[in-house]
């Protein structure tokens, strides 16, 4: 366990400076943050430090770091059979002025680098959510509740997915005290990549899991959809155009028509006097042929036959062929018009076009919930960097300094401040913890050139060699996953 400096103490109990709850811990006990703990007078961090091990023989490509590297480098800036020190079970640097605790130096084929190694408490924080799935679980702007708490809201939808942004300063610090836990908590849980229920107010129930399939009203998704019910014509026209005479695939968003679509015409398929209730956008589009829900293509409809008018007898023929088909695949019915040019469901499809209805299958991806934790790096966090922050904001920014989370690749967003984002699939288990101010308690890493750390105001007396951090360590991994440090590859400038 690492040990910290303990600054006080009261009728034999420790007080911790982890953080702003400042805690006075008993031997033998822990804190609220269950982080840290009293072990015969020292102060220690529970979890334990976690470093990642990558060797060659692992199939990563070990290549070298230059500062004049050749034009084939990668831009793999660790060397990829050494060891990282991520800031997993690093600790603190609160009250703020404090060095971050491993300053960690390493040499990289001559040359001499830093990493700098913390844990953030982020009261400024949350997780942007990707679930790949065509069901409806609630409107734009609705509240996402766990346990009755608002801990986000539903937000705009993307292709073949639904997403949330969850947490914030508002919801962790700006309403109740239980909002702030439940958000707090629910955070950390999702983050850790463990199961989190929630409801969306007018909307659905889920039970989500970094990594997993949603599960969505008890109902495991099982594909994210090959494309809007547009795209769906363009990509499978060519292999209907002689099975059938026309084909309708249902989506909640853009609904496509065969014998309308272009791709109908430019394969010379003849109208057949469909009408569907919705808004024409294009021909062979439309939008707004149901309800969203839970059915077919996101719809609330469970008969497809729900969405057509009456044929135009002056067009449409009986004996004509309809396929309509959901966006996955999933839902599907072979039509055939009778005398009265009424659609007549077969029981048995043509072999030919139930294998096209599996092409449309096979072509969806597997649903999946994305998470991803997003973080502002505030004043105190780069105290602990520099005794200049801004100078640590301007570094990252002209690409001299890259910052990673638990070893992670992390996208830093544009404009003012040190907002990062990172896949919590690629980080070591466990990674996030909690502080019940409430805030989330969250690894980050910042490497450079040493050079470049002096120049930035950095605090040099803390730097230490790789090998007195990897002595301190309690945890070594692998490699976390495809992508993670020390093999991530990422175009990046050191400049000179």
């Amino acid at each position: 366990m690492v040990k910290q400096q303990v600054e006080s103490s009261l009728n034999g109990k420790i007080r911790c400076d982890a953080c702003p709850v400042m805690c006075y811990i008993a031997d033998g006990k822990s804190g609220a943050c269950d982080r840290y703990a009293n072990e015969g007078g020292d102060l220690v961090r529970v979890d334990p430090l976690t470093v990642i091990e990558h060797s060659a023989a692992d199939g990563g490509k070990v290549v070298p770091f230059l500062p004049d590297a050749k034009p084939d480098w990668d831009g793999d800036i660790v060397h990829a059979g050494q060891t990282f020190v991520t800031a997993v079970g690093a600790g603190t640097t609160y009250p703020d002025y404090k060095p971050a605790p491993f300053i960690v130096s390493q040499k990289q084929d001559g040359v001499d680098m830093v990493t700098v190694v913390t844990e953030g408490i982020f009261s400024y924080c949350g997780a942007k959510v990707k679930i790949d799935t065509d069901r409806f679980i609630g409107p734009e702007t609705a509240l996402v509740r766990v346990d009755g708490e608002a801990i986000g809201h539903v937000t705009t939808g993307e292709y073949g997915s639904q997403m949330l942004s969850l947490g914030g300063v508002h919801h962790l610090t700006g309403g109740s005290k239980k909002e702030g836990r439940v958000t707090c908590d629910a955070l950390m849980r999702l983050c850790n990549l463990e199961d989190v229920e929630m409801t969306v107010d007018g909307g659905a129930r889920m039970t989500l899991k970094a990594g997993q399939p949603p599960v969505i009203n008890d109902t495991l998704e099982e594909r994210m959809r090959v494309g809007c019910g547009s795209a769906t014509i363009g990509i499978f026209a060519k292999q209907w155009k002689d099975m059938v005479d026309d084909v309708v695939v249902v989506d909640d968003h853009i609904t496509g028509v065969l014998s309308e679509h272009q791709a109908g015409k430019l394969l010379d398929i003849k109208p057949t006097g469909i009408k569907i209730k919705g808004r024409r956008s294009t021909p062979g589009r439309y939008f707004q042929v149901a309800e969203p829900g839970t059915g077919w293509g996101g719809t609330n409809i469970s008969d497809p036959l729900s969405i057509l008018g009456d044929f135009d007898p002056k067009t449409a023929w009986a004996g004509m062929r309809l396929l309509m088909v959901s966006t996955t695949g999933d839902q599907y019915g072979y039509y055939i018009l009778d005398d009265n040019l009424c659609p007549v469901k077969q029981d048995v499809l043509p072999a030919a076009i139930e294998e096209t209805v599996a092409v449309v299958s096979e072509n969806c991806e597997p649903a999946m919930t994305s998470v991803l934790f997003m973080g502002g790096a505030g004043g105190s966090l780069r105290a602990g960097v520099t005794t200049n922050p801004v100078r640590l904001t301007r570094s990252v920014k002209d690409a001299l300094t890259y910052v990673s989370c638990g070893g992670a690749p992390a996208y830093v967003w544009p404009g003012g401040g040190i907002t990062v984002m990172a896949d919590v699939t690629q980080m070591p288990s466990n990674s996030f913890g909690y502080v019940p101010t409430p805030a989330i308690v969250a690894p980050i890493e910042f490497t450079m050139r040493l050079e470049d750390y002096r120049a930035l105001g950095g605090h040099m007396e803390a730097v230490m060699p790789i090998e007195e951090a990897i002595a301190q360590a309690e945890r070594r991994i692998g490699k976390v996953a495809e992508g993670a440090w020390p093999t991530a590859r990422k175009n990046f400038s050191w400049g000179g």
